[in-house]
């Protein structure tokens, strides 16, 4: 028997879009039996609308890498403890996505390396935001190239914590991009070039003041807004209440803000009260920086 965690993750950073993401620790995750009936148990806060048989996520993960390396499909017990909440813009799916590669990796002896299994992870998911702090922690970077994803680790343990903020009403990701358009501006396209570029310096030189102005963005977060009542003026709640930086965490609906160490309550407080406003109820919890990624425990 063996356990894999696999976190959360925040993607985009505000400018990032697609290709910056966050480990946050809060996580699912998944117990193997081996040589066992097939059996998948779920467990955890949420269990509600996941199927529990061969349709299963991360089971058909495992099946397509197995099918991959040509590796037979063994029969084992599966327990699924799900604590990231699904379709609320913190990964999720590239959990499930990340869990089933790490663990049919791990049962047919580790023949792919990290690297290896992001290639993969990203070809599921269709980009790599996600799956690349999900498996390698903390903050990352992803580059698109002829040779598959170039991942890149900006901090592995930040000196900050996260607040996210979860509304109760879940967004599907396919309608949050489909919502933005098919082209962008130029203009619109430089500037999150640029803060990309200094979201990059912020997190390599720990100059986290930077952040406030690092995290803005003109390609998603306004045309998402209308998906997502109150998400402009909550992270305008966030940096007045100290935050160093605020963003829509993925496709939403979960608002990220990135916070001092001795920061808590004041910033979740004025987030939730804000959305609270303008009819959304939510969730706040505070995390710390996961460093590790998914990993046996």
């Amino acid at each position: 028997m063996f356990r894999i965690k696999i976190p959360a993750t925040s993607a985009n950073l505000g400018p990032g879009f697609d290709c910056l993401g966050m480990a946050l620790q809060l996580y699912n995750t998944i117990t193997v039996e081996t040589k066992r009936p097939f059996r998948i148990s779920l467990t955890g806060s949420y269990k509600e609308g996941i199927p529990a048989d061969e349709s299963n996520l991360v089971w058909r993960t495992m099946c397509h890498f197995w099918d991959l390396i040509h590796y037979p499909v063994p029969t084992v017990d599966l327990t699924f403890e799900n604590c990231i909440p699904p379709a609320r813009g913190l990964g999720s799916s590239s959990a499930a996505i990340v869990g089933g590669l790490a663990t049919a990796n791990a049962i047919a002896g580790s023949p792919y390396t990290k690297l290896e299994l992001l290639q993969v992870a990203n070809a599921l998911e269709g980009h790599p935001d996600n799956v690349t702090p999900a498996l390698y922690g903390g903050v990352t970077l992803s580059v698109p190239t002829e040779k598959g994803v170039l991942p890149r680790v900006l901090a592995q343990s930040p000196n900050l914590k996260a607040v996210v903020i979860i509304p109760d009403t879940p967004l599907n990701t396919k309608k949050a991009r489909g919502i933005l358009p098919p082209q962008v501006h130029r203009k619109d396209a430089v500037f999150n070039i640029s803060h990309v570029s200094l979201l990059t310096e912020a997190f390599i030189r720990e100059e986290y003041s930077l952040l406030k102005e690092a995290m803005c963005d003109k390609l998603h977060q306004s045309q998402r807004a209308a998906l997502i009542p109150g998400l402009l003026e909550t992270l305008e709640a966030a940096l007045q209440a100290g935050a160093y930086g605020a963003a829509l965490s993925g496709s939403g609906p979960t608002l990220l803000a990135l916070i001092p160490r001795s920061f808590t309550e004041d910033v979740s407080l004025s987030m939730t009260n804000m959305l609270e406003k303008h009819g959304n109820i939510a969730q706040a919890m505070v995390l710390e920086i996961d460093a590790n990624g998914a990993s046996s425990i």
